[in-house]
């Protein structure tokens, strides 16, 4: 015998499947985002710094160094 899902079940499904793969395609674009953009990193270290420093570990762990030590020069001579 099938197991069927009652018609409440399956909504629930597609709705938690739904912010899932929004959760998912939202990461990867931040993520693409603040590698690509300098000005972007800028403006994450004032409103959202925990997400910069998860950002940091993630490039270093990648094998992506000295972005973190680029940033505050880069910025700071953006304002001379």
């Amino acid at each position: 015998m099938a197991c069927t899902l009652d018609p409440l079940a399956k909504k629930m499904f597609k709705g938690v499947l739904l912010a899932e793969l929004v959760g998912i395609f939202g990461a990867y674009f931040l993520f693409k985002k603040m590698n690509t953009s300098q000005g972007f990193r800028q403006t994450m270290s004032k409103k959202f710094p925990f997400i910069l420093e998860v950002h940091y570990k993630s490039t270093e762990h990648s094998g992506m160094y000295r972005i973190r030590e680029q940033d505050p020069e880069k910025w700071l001579n953006g304002k001379n």
